[in-house]
């Protein structure tokens, strides 16, 4: 079976300055893969490559078959591709089921869908149903980034990807999102994961990638990039 999303020796720019370097990689339907790498490595401009943001001057980016690295987002989106960005930016001014359904938008004709996409987040985040009609910018860094996931599922995802999801936050909310995260990919959907806290990424993730100043320095397993001691030394404290 062909990766759900494969990307094919992709190089990004900003302006003059290249931020990624030859990327490869891929994401196999049902996988959880994540992507690690110091600042400034490219890993928030690979996710914004794929969803569309900043697209590749060079390099290949397919989804299920269909290439997409020069369709615009909202297409990106209609296909099943969500991204959760660094720093939440949830629309402050908005209710939490407003922002909830304006992340379902691309569906707000299938109203049965919507709505069962609406109870899942509900399940999923119970403190959002009980804040349902509060402003988002009123609720804590925790449940703000609980509502920009919930955002995200809202338009129905094959492929979630994440960006920094446990930056800032508190343990017990680290705790509740990766043990969420864990159960939207057990349901079906496949996530691409960017993390900081990189134990806690591997000890969930089926295979990872290590990018380093734009390029892809280590690959493999989970549990290979756990025990590799480049890995070890550079993320795992060892």
């Amino acid at each position: 079976m062909p990766p759900l999303l494969e990307i094919e020796k992709m190089n990004v720019f900003y302006g003059q300055i290249q931020a990624v370097r030859e990327v490869s990689l891929q994401v196999d339907q049902g996988e959880i893969v994540v992507v690690l790498g110091n600042n400034g490595a490219g890993k928030t401009t690979t996710l914004r490559a794929v969803s569309g943001l900043n697209p590749p001057r060079h390099g290949r980016i397919v989804f299920d078959g269909r290439e997409i690295q020069n369709m615009p987002s909202d297409q990106i989106v209609s296909l099943g591709i969500t991204h959760v960005p660094e720093g939440r930016r949830v629309f402050r001014g908005l209710t939490v089921l407003e922002n909830l359904e304006l992340g379902g938008f691309s569906r707000r004709r299938e109203k049965d869908r919507l709505k069962a996409g609406l109870d899942r987040v509900m399940q999923l985040f119970p403190r959002l149903a009980e804040r349902r009609g509060q402003l988002a910018g009123t609720l804590s860094g925790g449940e703000q980034q609980m509502l920009a996931i919930g955002r995200s599922l809202m338009a129905g995802p094959r492929l979630l990807m994440l960006d920094e999801p446990s930056l800032g936050l508190a343990p017990q909310f680290v705790a509740l999102i990766f043990r969420v995260l864990k159960e939207i990919a057990a349901g079906g959907t496949t996530v691409l994961l960017v993390e900081q806290n990189a134990r806690l990424a591997l000890n969930m993730a089926d295979r990872g990638y290590v990018l380093e100043t734009g390029s892809v320095k280590l690959s493999g397993t989970a549990a290979e990039l756990a025990g590799h001691d480049e890995v070890v030394k550079a993320y795992l404290g060892g």
